[in-house]
């Protein structure tokens, strides 16, 4: 009991009495009813018994790891070294940043010479030719923005050569990029106008002024009638709703990291980001209207607002049309829903026909109940050779917290042997919510089928994308299988007592495609701080332990709030594990047949190990979770390509 609180277990103190049960049948087979202190002292002692079973690593990969040690160096070499690991990791990101500032730049020098040699110079000075300049890079960005929510494109690039050079895994930052440019633009453009270059033009004399009464009326406006304009109405609207827009999408409003009173408490969480993102189907009709009317221009074809805007709009708006027909068609039907410890929602539901994907990719998911028009983002969790789509829904935000409310409201206490705090399918009296998809889109763990070995890495609601992947590959290891025991049948021995082979068999044997599987091997490394987390996925950890007989598969479960093996506070939890292991084939820990790991993992070790098993394979590192971690990751990557034949690729995923 002691020992499960000091390491937060609070499953193993409800099982206290049948542990127990379990040392007396192991120190007390003579049924005495009693042990003594130094029978429990040696088998805690006995640490061959159990730590072998619960050490990830073997001592020559821990002979590795000290052997790949990266020896000290001196201030060039570790600059060099560190400049060399940025510019392999980003150089995808560098390209493109590169060519999208230089096109600024050579936009705003254009536009900024272009103004300097008019006669407005005279009168407003370089204040003109910076908001005419930073206007240039604000139309560009405004269109180019829309680029990387367009979603399906991108899931569609992904498969072609265009994937081998542009950074589609960083989309939405560069997205976010683009609007923190369009900040300054904004700033630079509208500051200029409202400090420097319309004051100028107010206090200019009547003779200054003459040559510009074309562009501004023949008497000089005032402040006032430069704002009441088109010009200025419109400019003002696009400022406002991008401040509002801009706000509400930033870290501390969309995670709800500030905390304000009612009723402003509504301006936090997703919900105000995701409607106050839709302010910008304003601002983009302002900003068409504000490039007609602006001021200095009159000749039609210089006026570029509509052809910088042209493409990406109309990409953008057939992608949501395409959304919108397709989501329509895609209402499905729930099969089962379960509700597990850690506020995580399971939902499976039915497979639409036409929906065909990728393990990896993920997909959106409306509820209505919950709201007619927000659409969000999980991971797919079922392998794309199952009859039905799952998803797990952690509880973050306001419209996950909704959604397993309603959800919780149609669930009953399940039945004996099944999983789950509440659960729900086709024999549940009440009804269902109704539930719509739209998707699949793609993501960084599509690609693991290119790699010879995979690396898995999930931080807790992380190990979603991974899942679908085990999945998959189990469900290819056993079709292998199955083709290799048809095969088996079809080239029966031959011999004087044996059946004779046609000519027909033999050729029908050797025309049949086989599958071809090019993943030897994967490992996944689940870390989480709850043991009920393991109930998510019990069910498939099971399945993979128990068919997958050629041991493609290797897993470990590690769980963090247990102290670290060797620690005399989990040392009687790691001898338990063991012995209930060996008795029973049951992990106390998680209850499935995967062991547990304590404390967190050495990730020099395990990459370590993996390099020994697998000389000049290459192997793919897929990680979902918080970006520390990706950072620690990324440079072991690294580290070992430099000191090892085994090539490791890394990618990464954020939640």
């Amino acid at each position: 009991m002691l020992s499960a609180s000091a390491n937060k277990l609070s499953r193993l103190k409800e099982q206290a009495e049948e542990y127990a049960a379990l040392i007396m049948e192991e120190l007390d087979p003579e049924e005495l009813g009693y042990i003594e202190l130094w029978q429990l002292e040696t088998l805690l002692l006995q640490k061959d018994t159990y730590v072998n079973y619960s050490q990830a690593l073997s001592y020559t990969s821990q002979a590795l790891s000290q052997n790949l040690a990266l020896r000290k160096k001196g201030s060039i070499r570790k600059i060099s070294y560190t400049l060399t690991y940025y510019v392999e990791d980003n150089w995808r990101r560098l390209w493109v940043l590169a060519l999208w500032i230089g096109i600024m730049a050579g936009l705003f020098t254009w536009k900024f010479i272009q103004y300097r040699d008019r006669y407005v110079f005279n009168v407003m000075g370089y204040c003109v030719t910076t908001a005419k300049g930073a206007a240039e890079t604000l139309k560009l960005n405004m269109a180019i923005i829309l680029l990387p929510v367009c979603r399906n494109t991108i899931t569609w690039l992904r498969n072609t050569r265009a994937a081998r050079v542009l950074p589609f895994d960083d989309s939405i930052n560069f997205h976010k990029t683009i609007a923190a440019a369009i900040v300054v633009g904004v700033i630079l453009h509208a500051g200029n106008h409202i400090v420097c270059d319309f004051p100028r033009l107010i206090h200019s004399s009547d003779e200054m002024y003459a040559p510009l009464a074309q562009y501004f009326g023949e008497t000089k406006p005032t402040y006032f009638t430069l704002f009441k304009g088109a010009e200025g109405v419109t400019g003002l609207i696009m400022v406002v709703c991008m401040i509002i827009a801009f706000t509400l999408a930033t870290r501390w409003f969309r995670r709800n990291l500030v905390k304000l009173p009612k009723p402003f408490d509504k301006l936090t969480g997703f919900n105000a980001f995701w409607y106050s993102h839709h302010l910008f189907a304003i601002v983009y009709v302002a900003l068409i209207v504000h490039g007609q009317c602006v001021y200095l221009i009159r000749v039609w074809y210089r006026k570029t607002t509509w052809m910088y805007l042209a493409v990406p709009v109309c990409l953008y708006a057939g992608e949501r049309i395409l959304r919108f027909f397709r989501s329509g068609s895609c209402s499905v039907r729930l099969l089962k829903v379960a509700i597990y410890p850690g506020n995580v929602l399971s939902l499976q539901m039915s497979k639409p026909p036409t929906f065909r994907y990728k393990s990896g990719q993920y997909m959106f998911v409306q509820c209505p109940a919950v709201s007619p028009f927000e659409w969000h983002p999980f991971s797919i969790t079922s392998a794309p050779g199952d009859g039905y789509l799952s998803i797990h829904v952690r509880q973050l935000g306001d419209w996950t917290r909704e959604l397993k409310r309603v959800f919780s409201a149609a669930c009953e206490p399940p039945v004996s042997g099944k999983s789950g705090l509440l659960r729900a399918d086709d024999t549940t009296k009440k009804t269902l919510p109704k539930l719509c998809i739209d998707g699949p889109y793609g993501s960084p763990a599509q690609d693991y089928g290119k790699y010879d070995v995979l690396l898995l890495v999930g931080l807790g609601i992380g190990a979603t994308p991974f899942i679908s992947i085990l999945k998959d590959l189990l469900n290819n290891i056993i079709k292998m299988e199955e083709e290799e025991g048809a095969s088996t049948d079809l080239y029966p021995a031959t011999g004087r007592n044996k059946p004779h082979v046609d000519l027909n068999t033999l050729m029908r044997v050797a025309t049949r495609p086989k599958k071809v599987l090019k993943t030897t091997n994967a490992y996944f490394y689940w870390v989480t701080r709850e043991q009920g987390s393991f109930d998510w996925f019990k069910g498939v950890m099971n399945e993979i332990a128990e068919l997958d007989q050629r041991n493609i598969i290797e897993m470990h479960n590690y769980l963090t709030s247990v102290y670290e093996e060797g620690d005399a506070r989990s040392a009687l939890i790691t001898m338990l594990q063991s012995l209930n292991h060996a008795k029973n084939g049951v992990d106390i820990v998680s209850g499935t047949k995967v062991r547990t790991h304590f404390a967190r993992p050495n990730w020099k070790k395990v990459l370590a190990k993996i390099a020994s098993k697998h000389p000049y394979a290459k192997i793919g590192v897929f990680y979902c979770g918080t970006p520390v971690l990706a950072q620690e990751l990324g440079k072991l990557c690294h580290e070992f390509n430099g000191k090892c034949t085994t090539k490791f690729d890394f990618h990464k995923e954020h939640f």
